[in-house]
């Protein structure tokens, strides 16, 4: 065993939903069940200990007009490390974050490399604005770049029809979707309404972003295919705002939006309820302030998803779904401790007591 001090976690450690230790020690930075031999200079906190949580759906690097500067960048994701957030999915960024990954007081970040949207058909500044014919040469340039994880925009509104409307012809987001799998990349797209659903899970989708067109016809297919969602119902809450906003120019646009957000609740739990993988995601980034992890949980209880479900979607199963660790013998310690229970109230996420990130306690 290094000099380098220890951390020792003692009251309760959720290793799992049902999986509770007394303690663990943390020791190189590194999580350990075997209390060392020797240890000196020993750092005590005690509390309730969770796996650092997930934010699935998150832009470090991204602000209203596209692209940060690396301090804004910085400031973000100190945020959500003050929030408890220790592992991100950036689900598109046209930022280079890498220099995150010197950083060993920061979140870890899985990137999806940056967005890949039809000409004039998505925010300015934020994407790669192409058209069909180059989608399959782009989804391959990300899927080299990012960590694993492709983001295409699926639908957005379209001037001339007054609505959403799908991105992609379905041959070119199957081609596309084979490409990046290929690689060895999964795909996620961002989708609000109904028509672009069926076309992307039929080709191979791997997760879809928002799903607030999610209907009962649909939720059997997302089912049988595994095709996990991120309902970023934080995000959803601003459709009202947006609908009011377009209203005058794009009427039928608007009063769709107010309709996906009206039944939001209802197509979150009707996706838990069929056995669709939900997890949480915030949208942070672009417009939305980043640190709201615990509210979005709060979001998926309230829409009827059961407390250690939702606890489950921004920790253990968020992070197997990742394919990271979590409170595991030899894992990077990153951990978050609590004052009471988060299992019993999903609400004790919203005050950390303490925040460890490679060992260090951060906050």
């Amino acid at each position: 065993m290094s000099d380098q001090a220890v951390l020792h976690v003692k009251g309760r450690v959720l290793a799992g939903p049902d999986d509770i230790r007394d303690e663990l020690w943390v020791v190189d930075g590194r999580i350990s069940y075997d209390r060392p031999v020797g240890a000196r200079d020993v750092r005590s906190v005690t509390g309730w200990a969770l796996p650092g949580l997930v934010d699935a759906h998150c832009h470090v690097g991204l602000g209203p007009d596209g692209p940060v500067d690396a301090d804004v960048a910085e400031k973000q994701a100190l945020t959500d490390r003050e929030a408890g957030t220790l592992l991100i999915r950036d689900a598109g960024s046209p930022s280079d974050t890498r220099w995150v990954d010197e950083r060993e007081d920061l979140p870890k970040i899985i990137r999806a490399g940056r967005h890949i949207a039809r000409t004039r058909r998505y925010i300015r500044g934020y994407a790669h604005e192409i058209e069909p014919a180059d989608l399959v040469a782009y989804v391959a340039r990300e899927a080299r770049r990012g960590d694993g994880w492709v983001k295409l925009v699926g639908d957005w509104i379209d001037r001339e029809v007054g609505d959403l409307a799908p991105s992609w012809p379905r041959e070119a987001a199957e081609a596309a979707i084979a490409e990046a799998h290929r690689l060895g990349a999964r795909v996620t797209a961002h989708c609000f309404a109904e028509n672009s659903l069926r076309d992307l899970v039929e080709s191979g989708i791997d997760c879809i972003e928002h799903a607030t067109g999610l209907t009962e016809d649909l939720i059997p297919l997302f089912a049988e295919r595994g095709v996990a969602i991120v309902p970023t119902l934080v995000n959803i809450a601003t459709f009202p705002r947006l609908a009011a906003n377009g209203e005058a120019k794009f009427p039928r646009w608007s009063a769709h939006m107010r309709r996906l957000h009206e039944r939001r609740y209802d197509t979150v739990r009707s996706a838990y309820d069929a056995g669709i993988p939900v997890f949480v995601g915030t949208d942070a980034g672009g417009t939305l302030p980043h640190g709201l992890v615990a509210a979005e949980v709060a979001e998926l209880v309230t829409a009827g998803i059961p407390p250690r479900e939702a606890l489950s979607a921004t920790t253990w199963g968020a992070r197997a779904w990742l394919g990271r660790p979590g409170l595991d013998e030899g894992a990077p310690a990153d951990l978050v401790v609590y004052e009471a229970d988060p299992r019993a109230d999903v609400r004790v996420l919203a005050a950390p007591r303490r925040v460890v990130v490679n060992g260090k306690v951060r906050g």
